[in-house]
């Protein structure tokens, strides 16, 4: 197997894995409370996910913008800076966290009237934001080590972390509800504990270094970790250029997310206005999308890891050779997802769904899921190199053309269906849903293409050839 090959899998496979396990978290919460007798347990916690993973989904600047900039200053092999951009990090993560936790009465009503919960669940759903609010500062600080990690190519500790607070949630959780007769409020712990055991063995990873090249001089000091070579620079202090670096990336990649968050709360709420049996339709083909994404999303770590690394090293030669070996590894997850989802898309659904209106419906869009992974591969492998290179304006113009014309085309065809009653299909809207969707995955990765060959890749081209 090629060296970038291996590089790639190196970072790839154990970032496929972390991505599979993230989302027992929740299931192992409503495994639990739907055995509680009482339905609007599980709505209180669907309610309860949705809206953390909505509210940290928006912080995922944390992640990626430490990402991009630590694997640069691991091709430099500059130990200070890598250890300053986690510093940042972790300082913007704590200091979020504090405003969520300040501010969590006004966010509460917000984001309980975007969902709108029904009044049976609605109590217990303000129960299990109170508890699960207070774990925020651990998931955002994870968020700036799990990207501090994959800059030092490193992405099987976030792995370990990921698959022991799997662990940790489900004995904690089982034990505070049926140990000690805890409800919703066990399961709230359950879940706040795990973070913070995440947050712990993370921080025990970081102390003891073992990520670091062994020729490194390490230390550890009250500015996180310090550490001492020949290629750091004379103070290891962080300059204003820096520091207003470090913003700019992340407020790209903040409104980058706000576009994105636009599109995917549309699509949810387009289709629920279309019935009960359409909306589920969509959230079970959308399960299609989600199973890729965690594989392509490993493919965009490794660009992230790797294309920042050879970026900070001047080493075009590598950073063209691993961009150009991305792509095959794209095409070819994407080749073998398009074959399952053509021959096999109907007998996954019936396996997520036995509702026959659910699956009847299902054949009139189930070809979509065969698109979807064509259409959207390309955008992943574009925002890991880009993440990577700290290119995140990039990202922010794809994001928020695609997503105009997202909302373009929808409305294109909102009002053609309306008007034409001769057309008027019951199904025929959802159509024009799923085509303003595909139209916005194909687009953030051909406007990305663009930016690329204009703007980037004449900046690789110029670098210094410096082999390691």
């Amino acid at each position: 197997m090629n060296i970038r090959d291996r590089q790639i899998l190196h970072i790839a496979v154990p970032s496929i894995v972390s991505n599979i396990t993230v989302p027992l978290l929740g299931m192992v919460d409503v495994a639990i409370v739907g055995h509680m007798g009482n339905a609007a347990y599980m709505g209180a916690v669907a309610v309860g996910s949705m809206i953390f993973n909505l509210i940290y989904w928006l912080f995922g600047f944390l992640r990626m913008g430490t990402s991009g900039l630590t694997a640069q200053a691991y091709g430099r092999q500059d130990w200070t800076e890598a250890t300053q951009v986690l510093r940042r990090s972790v300082l913007w993560g704590l200091g979020i966290a504090l405003l969520l936790i300040l501010l969590q009465m006004p966010l509460r009503w917000l984001m309980f009237w975007i969902i709108g919960p029904t009044t049976d669940v609605s109590p217990l759903a303000v129960q299990y934001f109170r508890i699960v609010i207070w774990g925020s500062p651990a998931m955002l600080s994870l968020y700036s080590l799990t990207g501090w990690f994959i800059g030092m190519q490193n992405t099987r500790i976030p792995m370990f972390i990921s698959i022991m607070q799997n662990v940790v949630n489900i004995l904690a959780s089982l034990l505070l509800v049926y140990g000690f007769g805890m409800k919703i409020e066990g399961v709230a712990t359950g879940t706040v504990i795990a973070q913070y055991a995440g947050l712990f063995m993370a921080i025990i990873f970081c102390l003891t270094a073992t990520i670091f090249p062994k020729e490194s001089k390490i230390s550890v000091s009250t500015d996180v970790l310090h550490v001492d070579n020949g290629n750091s620079s004379p103070s290891g202090k962080e300059t204003d250029g820096k520091s207003t670096s470090f913003f700019a990336i992340n407020r790209d990649i903040f409104l980058r997310t706000l576009c994105l968050v636009a599109v995917n709360l549309f699509f949810t709420a387009a289709g629920a206005r279309q019935g009960a049996v359409i909306l589920s339709v969509n959230t079970v083909i959308l399960q299609l999308y989600l199973l890729f994404s965690y594989f392509m999303d490993g493919f965009a770590y490794a660009g992230e890891a790797l294309g920042g690394r050879f970026y900070g090293a001047h080493d075009s030669k590598a950073f063209n050779e691993t961009l150009h070996h991305l792509f095959i590894w794209a095409i070819a997850v994407t080749a073998v997802f398009t074959t399952i989802y053509v021959f096999g898309g109907m007998w996954i659904v019936r396996l997520l769904t036995d509702e026959q209106p659910v699956i009847g419906f299902a054949r009139n869009f189930i070809y979509w899921a065969w698109i979807i992974p064509a259409a959207g591969a390309t955008a992943f492998i574009w925002d890991g190199v880009f993440i990577g290179l700290t290119a995140t304006r990039g990202m922010l113009v794809s994001s928020a053309v695609s997503a105009f014309l997202f909302f373009s085309v929808f409305t294109l065809g909102d009002k053609w269906w309306t008007s034409s009653s001769d057309y008027r299909h019951p199904a025929l809207l959802n159509h024009v849903l799923w085509l303003a969707q595909v139209i916005y995955l194909a687009m953030r990765g051909i406007i990305q293409t663009v930016w690329y060959r204009q703007r980037l890749a004449p900046i690789i081209k110029q670098m210094t050839h410096n082999l390691q």
